[in-house]
């Protein structure tokens, strides 16, 4: 049988392993630099941990995990005839994949708080896996690189975090827009429209915007439901200026009497307000009152990061959730964060070829085979560069010449070192540049200094 992979997944060769490792890297300093720690949690937790926790299209896109042994035995014979495969998840699966690092952090928090300093800012980066449709820039199984901070309310985390992504974009050389919205604004707007009872419902549709477009979202509105003279009263949404202090000031007027709106309204003006301050563009922040991000946690600030030179869905996101932990039993304990995708992250730098050449690493050195006795001298160089930091290797049979020389240039090896009997006994190396051809003789003493 033909091996294959499962939909969803993929191989890294080692240039792609290098590259990866380069976007980490930049991420990882960055977080530390900003004050968060490392954490890393299980890789699959209780489903009772995950499920209610992102929506009830996140929910569908869990991985369950079958229970060990023989779990048919233990369901209950009327779910098996009636195929209710709801009540039988209960019964054949106790266990999940993470579908982000997010639920698994909060219930981290709820089960230490007690040993905590607040604020607590940890970073993770580790794999999640989603039962999506896989398609361009969107796996079942893939990286998620976040920073959260909980134990406080302060909107200066809100700007933090803003700095934060910029930083590393541009560390990256990717050109970003951050998004930025609040849920209040979002919640007012589903009180303004006489729809709150209906508010998962609206801004599931209208986080669909970028993809189905105006009429996609009014559609799917009227699908769920709610009425044609509620949409009327929000079409205002799909018309907003570039100017994003001005679109806060028409929602001003909106809201009037409306409190959780206008709080929302008044969250995000101080957000944007000291972003600016602090230099940020307006080309850089937008406030985009149609980003929804459908998650039931958020509570407050909403981001989301797009490239802006190639076509991508988001390649970052998060937000604030006051009352994630609450569901674990701890209460008053707000939290705010921010991911960023690593897989896309790394289709938009290949796609516009931002990967830096020496973002992938070669053996400098590649010490010619021409026998056991040459072998063992060389391996005793080769010890020695290695001890300066310096990567060497020995290729391993005794072969031809064009042989060892088709090796190095395949792996991109820039240096060939003939280190033969002639060498040894006069106390020399050979060196030959690959690229240039130039062939250099040393002293061991000159070549090792």
């Amino acid at each position: 049988m033909k091996p294959s992979l499962a939909k969803g997944t993929r191989d890294f060769s080692a240039e792609e392993v290098y590259r990866r490792k380069f976007i980490i890297n930049i991420l990882q300093k960055n977080f530390e630099l900003f004050g968060f720690q490392p954490l890393e949690t299980p890789s699959f937790e209780n489903l009772s941990t995950l499920t209610g926790k992102y929506g009830e299209e996140g929910d569908r896109l869990i991985f369950k995990i079958l229970n060990s042994g023989d779990y048919a035995s233990k369901t209950k014979e009327e779910d098996w005839s009636a195929k209710n495969s709801q009540k039988l998840i209960s019964q054949i699966s106790e266990k999940a994949l993470r579908y982000d690092l997010t639920v698994p952090f909060a219930r981290y928090v709820a089960m230490n708080h007690g040993q905590m300093t607040f604020p607590f800012k940890r970073y993770q980066i580790q794999p999640v896996w989603r039962a999506d449709r896989p398609q361009k820039g969107r796996f079942r199984e893939f990286y998620q690189c976040d920073a959260d901070v909980v134990g406080s309310v302060s909107l200066w985390q809100e700007v933090e975090l803003v700095q934060l992504y910029l930083k590393s974009f541009a560390e990256l050389n990717v050109k970003v827009a951050l998004h930025l919205n609040n849920r209040k604004i979002l919640s007012g707007l589903a009180e303004f429209a006489g729809i709150s009872d209906q508010l998962i419902d609206f801004t599931v549709a209208l986080d669909k915007l970028d993809k189905i477009g105006k009429e996609g979202v009014v559609k799917e509105l009227l699908e769920k439901n709610i009425n044609q003279e509620s949409i009327d009263k929000l079409d205002f949404l799909f018309n907003q200026s570039e100017n994003a202090l001005e679109n806060l000031a028409q929602l001003k007027e909106k809201f009037q009497g409306n409190e959780i709106g206008t709080n929302g309204v008044e969250e995000l003006e101080f957000v944007l307000t000291q972003s600016f301050e602090l230099g940020i563009s307006e080309e850089s922040l937008k406030f985009d009152i149609t980003l929804a991000r459908g998650l039931d946690y958020y509570t407050g600030a909403i981001f989301e990061v797009k490239a802006t030179d190639v076509a991508m869905g988001s390649i970052g996101g998060g937000g604030r959730y006051d009352n994630l932990t609450e569901v674990f039993g701890v209460k008053n304990i707000p939290g705010i964060g921010v991911s960023f995708g690593l897989d896309r992250i790394y289709l938009v730098m290949e796609e516009l070829g931002l990967f830096p050449e020496d973002s992938v690493k070669t053996v400098q050195y590649l010490f010619a085979n021409y026998g056991e006795n040459e072998s063992l001298a060389a391996m005793k160089i080769i010890g020695q560069l290695r001890a300066k930091g310096i990567s060497a290797e020995l290729y391993p049979e005794s072969a031809k010449l064009k042989k060892q020389f088709t090796y190095a240039e395949k792996k991109g090896i820039p240096n060939l070192v003939f280190y033969g009997e002639q060498e040894i006994s006069e106390g020399k190396i050979t060196v030959k540049d690959l690229k240039t051809g130039e062939q250099i003789i040393q002293t061991t003493e000159e070549f090792l200094a």
